[in-house]
């Protein structure tokens, strides 16, 4: 299906040069003189490589119709990803560079949605927000308690990320999966 390239947006997948890839990140960038651009930061399925692309905002674009289906993440081996089928209880290993930057967040058990192009998987997607522990977080300076003042933390998957000075080591808390940062304090 055809598209305006002002239309592509992260996530869409598009065939191009003979290849697919997936968008990552999208931009409309208008110079002072000249036409509209838009920079397009996508990867290619196959391979996993990053490319930096840019179009005028009137050309036009392939782009591939998908599927989405629901599994339950199951374990990681490596760089592969085991999941489920929640329909048929089929499991599947896919690659964990799918996931993007966000397969850092992967629990046994969730559930992400897998996009399909003809019943290829070209992109995993994890729940926006995931609820982990603080085993590491930097002791309150007196003073410090303006709104706009965070500290570093270090969450139980590694991942570091920064939080109001009221949270502390041992509390549960809720993360954005996109990138990586604190939403609230977990409820229960």
């Amino acid at each position: 299906m055809k598209m305006q390239a002002n239309q592509m947006r992260p996530g869409h997948v598009i065939e191009h040069e003979g290849r697919r890839w997936t968008i990552l990140k999208s931009a409309i960038n208008t110079p002072g003189k000249g036409a509209a651009v838009i920079q397009v930061e996508m990867r290619d399925l196959k391979s996993g490589a990053k490319k930096d692309e840019r179009w005028r905002t009137v050309d036009t674009v392939e782009r591939l119709q998908t599927e989405q289906k629901e599994m339950d993440f199951l374990f990681a081996t490596g760089d592969m990803l085991t999941l489920m089928d929640k329909e048929t209880y089929e499991q599947t290993e896919l690659s964990a560079a799918l996931a993007g930057d966000a397969k850092q967040f992967l629990q046994e058990g969730m559930v992400l949605t897998v996009d399909l192009v003809d019943g290829d998987p070209v992109a995993v997607h994890l729940p926006s927000t995931v609820t982990l522990e603080i085993v590491e977080a930097d002791p309150v300076v007196k003073g410090q308690t303006a709104a706009s003042s965070y500290k570093p933390a270090v969450l139980s998957n590694g991942v570091r990320t920064m939080v109001p000075p009221f949270i502390e080591s041992g509390e549960k808390i809720v993360v954005r999966t996109e990138d990586a940062s604190y939403v609230e304090r977990a409820r229960g």
